[in-house]
């Protein structure tokens, strides 16, 4: 739903495009970029932030999702009050959500664009082609042939470019989409959950939904309701949904688990003792264990789905629990799967199509934007970008913010209310070394 909304705030002081030297530049206007842009030009720095505004948001995810987290833990961070979900809705005249009630896609979608239009106006809808090293910062180009100077470089882009898809399947994807790698995600028979926006298409077809985390679950429940024919093959052994948190209590929850009922301190990502931890000590998650902060981030907030889908999917979708895929061929125009469950038994699932929901990891071709040499100085552990306090990487000058920031911070870092951490953090961190620099060069 799109609403029509009144410009009340000031211009936001920015870099003019036309400038080719900038304190500061931002790949990425998600919920991260857009928040850090925010907060940065609160500190008075010239910024330039390129990439297409809530892009994940509206060509990533399917048409007719909620958001996993509650309203309140829904907002992007802004230097200046006035600028949450709660005032969006207000101001379009929308519901105003609250409690525990889901945040359908569209408008969370339309209150970021409504987030940038108020507080990052002059977002660039162009794509960084390529980033290098210079003395005292970087060079950047553009898709258009700029090359822009930049004392600091900091990445915000969210998913794109992460998306994961097993060994097990990906060489099934080779052999099925082999010649149809132009084609459409729904012409393609694998495909992964990030390139669909509307299921509809699957009407009357039979998928198979490979994951058990909040995407594959979501994605076989709109699938159903789009009347296609799906069916999950998940490897634990029962499909998790959370608990519906008391939304009228504060400090700590009630949480009904058909048993009884347990006093758990409630946060944004959820109640319980490890999520209030993650929430409010992400700066204290950085100084773990490399190996225990890895197990946490693959542990805490695994694979579930959110508790107000459970009726959408118990009895509804056919899960096939603690089943893997082993193996598949193409007949014809159909994927014949193999899978292997509970005692070693196989069994052959047919279907029209292969859907892996199967999530997102920081890959070695990741960032390829950056210039080899870059990439190569960039210290990492798992895969993850290693970060500092204020967020910057190994490669001085050089940011990562959002889903790259989780192995250094935590599951945090995942989701939306990951801003009002990461944005001033981060902000704050790049001004401070702007000033110290400009002394040294004055």
């Amino acid at each position: 739903m799109t609403a029509t909304i009144s410009r009340t705030d000031a211009a936001v002081p920015a870099a003019s495009p036309a400038d080719g030297t900038v304190d500061v530049l931002i790949v990425g206007a998600g919920p991260y970029g857009l928040s850090t842009c925010a907060f940065l030009r609160n500190h008075g720095l010239r910024v330039r932030i390129f990439g297409h505004t809530m892009q994940s948001w509206k060509a990533h995810m399917p048409k007719g999702m909620n958001l996993k987290s509650a309203p309140a833990a829904s907002n992007l961070a802004a230097p200046q009050p006035g600028h949450s979900l709660a005032d969006y809705c207000a101001e379009a005249g929308l519901p105003v959500l609250t409690g525990v009630d889901p945040v359908p896609i569209g408008v969370f979608t339309d209150y970021g664009l409504w987030f940038a239009e108020r507080m990052v106006p002059d977002v660039e809808a162009v794509e960084v082609r390529g980033i290098e090293r210079r003395p005292g910062g970087f060079v950047v180009t553009t898709g258009l042939g700029e090359r822009i100077d930049a004392g600091a470089v900091i990445v915000a882009s969210g998913l794109i470019g992460h998306a994961y898809v097993p060994p097990s399947l990906s060489a099934l994807a080779g052999k099925a989409n082999a010649g149809l790698e132009q084609a459409g995600p729904g012409a393609r028979p694998v495909s992964h959950s990030s390139e669909h926006t509307d299921m509809a298409a699957f009407a009357g077809r039979e998928v198979v939904v490979v994951g058990a985390g909040q995407s594959a679950l979501e994605s076989a429940a709109l699938l159903a309701e789009s009347g296609a024919l799906p069916v999950v093959v998940a490897r634990r052994p029962s499909v998790v949904f959370a608990d519906a948190p008391d939304p009228d209590l504060r400090g700590v929850g009630r949480v009904v688990d058909r048993r009884h009922i347990v006093p758990k301190p409630l946060s944004p990502l959820g109640p319980g003792l490890s999520l209030y931890a993650c929430a409010h000590g992400a700066a204290a998650f950085r100084h773990l264990p490399g190996r225990a902060r890895l197990e946490l981030v693959a542990r805490i907030l695994g694979p579930s789905g959110a508790w107000w889908l459970r009726d959408r999917v118990d009895g509804v979708v056919p899960i096939l629990e603690e089943h893997r895929v082993v193996g598949g061929t193409v007949v014809g125009d159909r994927i014949a799967l193999k899978v292997q469950g509970p005692g070693g038994i196989a069994r052959t699932i047919r279907a029209d199509h292969l859907l892996a929901a199967t999530g997102y990891r920081i890959g070695p071709g990741a960032f390829p934007f950056l210039a080899p040499e870059i990439r190569s100085r960039l210290a990492r552990r798992g895969g993850w970008p290693v970060l500092g306090a204020d967020f910057e990487s190994s490669v001085p000058g050089l940011y990562f913010v959002g889903f790259p920031a989780a192995g250094a911070f935590g599951p945090l870092m995942r989701f939306v209310c990951g801003t009002t951490f990461a944005a001033p953090r981060a902000a704050a961190g790049v001004a401070a070394k702007t000033r110290a620099y400009r002394r040294r060069v004055w």
